[in-house]
């Protein structure tokens, strides 16, 4: 290679190790002349702050060497097509609630007024709650209202439906958080040291109690866990919550059972994945060759092998989230647990058409910023997997 070869390349290039050899072979025959492919290699490798010999050009000015920043232009370029994908997931979910909602047997204006009112009387509640408008009628003006951030008025209650929902959502993510957090570190925790004795007893014994938490209603489950340490034993109380008021016992010992029985399946859950993802980054030729240069085990394990074998936990974290959600649902039924899930549950019995709306809205609105984020997380942990889809 010629000298004047070596001094046309840019002095304000980040150098890397491999950079003279790349550079010497993409030149040409006479030395000067780089291949496209490298040039647009150097524009991307370019330093922005340039010399007084080669300052820094226009391109550079104008943002188009934007290495560092393409990986965040992608992200949100990403986050803002998953927000876009939402809008008709939300329609949907909103339309055929109002269709099903419709569907139930019974009149709301005679649910609210008893069995001894008159057919005038139901009639003028009927006007009352817009009930005698029709069906396509009442829906755009749904719409109209849901898109303005009003929910509607709970007929039960009398109410707005977003204060109803803002008083007992505290309630139902104390028991789905926390249940979920202690399925998280068990699930894995399990996970982990089956995977780390393969075979062993304990991990057939791990791996049997993970298939049977799986396989268990939470229905069932609930009222055995009642039945048994509160009905029989006496130790725990089976209904209500809890207040710190009375104590920090008092408002423990009401959270123990719905946790419980709420955090089995979940726990199960992140055992077997756990597992399954351990083992298959265990025996990896990585983590062979970093155990032979004489890393330690621990750091191996916890610096290496875990975050290689996150992505598939964290796709299942968001799964098991919703799964909380429509559990809560459930478990707040056999506790008496006053949440979202006795509220909807109460809401169906009477009819309560826009209560009942307006809970399932907001559960799929949960549901889809939670697997925003996780899709977030996914490509955050594993580089690997291209913003679009697929791996890179």
């Amino acid at each position: 290679m010629s000298p004047g070869a070596r001094a046309a390349r840019p002095r304000g290039c980040l150098k890397t190790v491999f950079s003279d050899r790349l550079f010497e072979s993409a030149a040409g025959p006479d030395g000067m002349a780089c291949a496209p492919r490298h040039q647009a290699w150097r524009r991307r490798r370019c330093d922005r702050r340039g010399t007084p010999e080669h300052p820094v050009s226009a391109w550079q000015e104008r943002g188009l060497c934007d290495y560092k920043n393409g990986g965040e232009i992608e992200l949100l370029k990403t986050i803002l097509k998953r927000v876009l994908q939402c809008i008709p997931t939300l329609f949907i979910v909103v339309t055929f609630t109002f269709v099903l909602t419709r569907m139930i047997p019974g009149n709301p204006a005679a649910t609210i007024l008893g069995p001894q009112a008159s057919a005038a009387d139901i009639q003028a509640m009927e006007i009352k709650l817009g009930l005698d408008q029709p069906k396509l009628t009442q829906f755009i003006d749904y719409i109209g209202n849901v898109l303005h951030g009003d929910f509607g008025t709970s007929y039960m209650y009398n109410q707005p439906v977003l204060d109803l929902i803002a008083e007992r959502i505290p309630s139902t993510l104390q028991i789905t958080v926390t249940a979920l957090v202690i399925a998280l570190i068990l699930g894995v925790a399990i996970g982990m040291f089956s995977a780390l004795h393969q075979y062993s007893v304990m991990d057939y014994v791990f791996m049997v109690l993970a298939l049977v938490g799986v396989s268990m209603p939470i229905f069932w489950l609930g009222m055995m866990l009642v039945n048994q340490f509160s009905v029989q034993w006496g130790l725990l109380p089976a209904l209500g919550r809890g207040s710190l008021d009375v104590g920090l016992w008092d408002f423990v010992s009401h959270m123990i059972l719905p946790c419980t029985c709420l955090a089995t399946i979940p726990m199960a859950t992140f055992a077997r994945i756990t597992r399954s993802s351990m083992l298959e980054v265990i025996h990896n030729d990585s983590i062979k060759a970093l155990r032979a240069r004489g890393i330690s085990e621990r750091s191996v394990i916890w610096k290496h092998a875990l975050k290689n074998a996150l992505p598939p936990i964290v796709t299942v974290l968001g799964l098991q989230i919703a799964s909380c959600f429509t559990g809560a649902i459930l478990t707040e039924s056999i506790f008496s647990w006053p949440g979202m899930g006795t509220m909807i549950v109460n809401a169906i019995n009477n009819r309560d058409y826009m209560l009942i709306q307006g809970v399932v809205l907001f559960f799929a609105l949960v549901f889809v910023v939670v697997n925003l984020l996780v899709d977030i997380a996914y490509m955050l942990i594993n580089p690997r997997v291209s913003y679009e889809g697929g791996s890179k």
